[in-house]
């Protein structure tokens, strides 16, 4: 379906088309997000086992829709800019950036944002879901809902500018999207995850210059 709206980027987009976008990122983010979150959800499942409710319950359903809405949200951004780049005439039909200045500012963007301590906090977070639930558990479905989507923010934190990258390698490419679902899986359960963030921050700094060069 994507790939017939590819090849189609003289027309249009309607509200249909919007939509589909839409659902093609929020499935691509979900799919990519599942390995890296399912250490936190396991662990939430056996929290409240252990507090007397269970493990596959109503308030762990809440915590991983918690968690999806803001993916989800992310997914509706990313469908209005993938829009706006092509009634710019900057995505190819492949739904890749056919400008170096585009790719150069988004790697920038990327390599810089692994740097800064925000992106630090947010992969501690992730990092730490033992601790995450030590200091932001809340009882109830609705504390569920809550913590799943703190905890979703961080992620988010952590992975909006890689997942931005997409539009760099392409949004329909199937192997970067295995890539950079790996490499999110290794900067949030590695041993040297965070070193892993900064080494391939620089790394997407010199490429964006190159791209722009």
């Amino acid at each position: 379906m994507m790939a017939a709206m590819g090849m189609t980027m003289n027309m249009p987009w309607t509200a249909p088309d919007l939509f589909f976008t839409f659902a093609m990122w929020a499935v691509m983010m979900v799919g990519m997000m599942a390995p890296s979150a399912s250490p936190m959800l396991l662990l939430f499942a056996a929290a409240r086992a252990g507090r007397g409710g269970k493990g596959m319950s109503l308030g762990t359903l809440a915590f991983g829709m918690g968690y999806i809405a803001v993916w989800f949200g992310f997914s509706a951004g990313a469908a209005l800019l993938q829009s706006g780049l092509r009634q710019a005439a900057m995505l190819s039909p492949a739904m890749v950036s056919s400008s170096g200045r585009l790719s150069g500012v988004i790697l920038i963007a990327a390599g810089a944002y692994q740097l800064t301590a925000w992106k630090a906090r947010c992969l501690t977070q992730c990092r730490s879901p033992l601790g995450f639930l030590l200091t932001n558990w809340r009882e109830g479905t609705y504390g569920a809902f809550r913590m799943g989507f703190r905890h979703g923010g961080y992620c988010l934190g952590c992975c909006w500018a890689l997942m931005c990258v997409l539009f760099v390698v392409g949004v329909m490419n199937l192997l970067w999207i295995a890539v950079l679902a790996g490499f999110v899986l290794i900067e949030k359960i590695g041993p040297a995850g965070a070193i892993v963030a900064r080494v391939a921050g620089v790394a997407m700094l010199i490429l964006g210059i190159v791209a722009m060069a």
